[in-house]
């Protein structure tokens, strides 16, 4: 492995703030979802099923530890010099949201992962916050409403590509950022490198959730 350049710690800084804007999507002070009353006055079909929706108990009581969500192979295929462990960052109510953090520098290629889920007190919640958050491009097949948002932004020069992938799963909310950057060349990665990581470990994320739910 060639040593790093001097300047490496310079460039380190920057692109290490760039990389916690994948943190605050996926950690960021979220307000609860309001629902509203339920109408007390005769309600429509519609109405009856949306009513039944919010008084069910939730699929999800409480979010599963966001470490263990992210299989290890998963881990050294996207962020290649990373801990599989994770790092699980500080939950403000881990009752209801946990987030956990993998990065790691191989030689000059730099990537960052995280995954929160937060779990909402009925789906009806979980829908509203998903259309408050909802993104650029829907990704079909991934638990029951997903959507993906790319990025690239550059600092003093250097790319960082980023993909944030927010999906629904009845009454849960699963959030996965993964960027990355190449110091050598202050290039990003390629935009399909880093969309199709962000969904492989969204997927791995949901398949892990759903069978704590005993859905497989």
């Amino acid at each position: 492995m060639r040593s790093l350049p001097v300047t490496l710690a310079a460039r380190l800084l920057p692109v290490a703030v760039l990389a916690t804007v994948g943190w605050a999507w996926t950690s960021g002070p979220y307000a609860p979802a309001k629902r509203n009353d339920v109408p007390r006055a005769a309600a429509s079909p519609d109405a009856q099923a949306a009513a039944a929706d919010v008084t069910a108990a939730p699929v999800y009581a409480e979010p599963p530890a966001a470490c263990g969500v992210i299989p290890a192979a998963t881990v050294k295929a996207l962020v290649a010099g990373a801990k599989a462990a994770g790092t699980e960052l500080p939950p403000a109510d881990p009752s209801h949201r946990r987030t956990c953090s993998w990065s790691g520098l191989d030689e000059y290629e730099y990537h960052w992962l995280d995954v929160t889920i937060e779990v909402k007190d009925s789906a009806d919640a979980a829908r509203s916050a998903y259309a408050k958050r909802q993104g650029r491009t829907a990704v079909p097949g991934l638990g029951d409403e997903a959507s993906i948002t790319p990025a690239l932004t550059t600092q003093d020069k250097q790319q960082t590509r980023e993909a944030v992938v927010v999906v629904r799963v009845e009454n849960a909310m699963v959030t996965v950022a993964y960027n990355g950057s190449d110091f050598e060349s202050k290039d990003a990665p390629p935009a399909a490198a880093i969309h199709d990581g962000a969904i492989r470990a969204a997927k791995d994320a949901v398949a892990a959730l759903r069978k704590t739910a005993g859905e497989g």
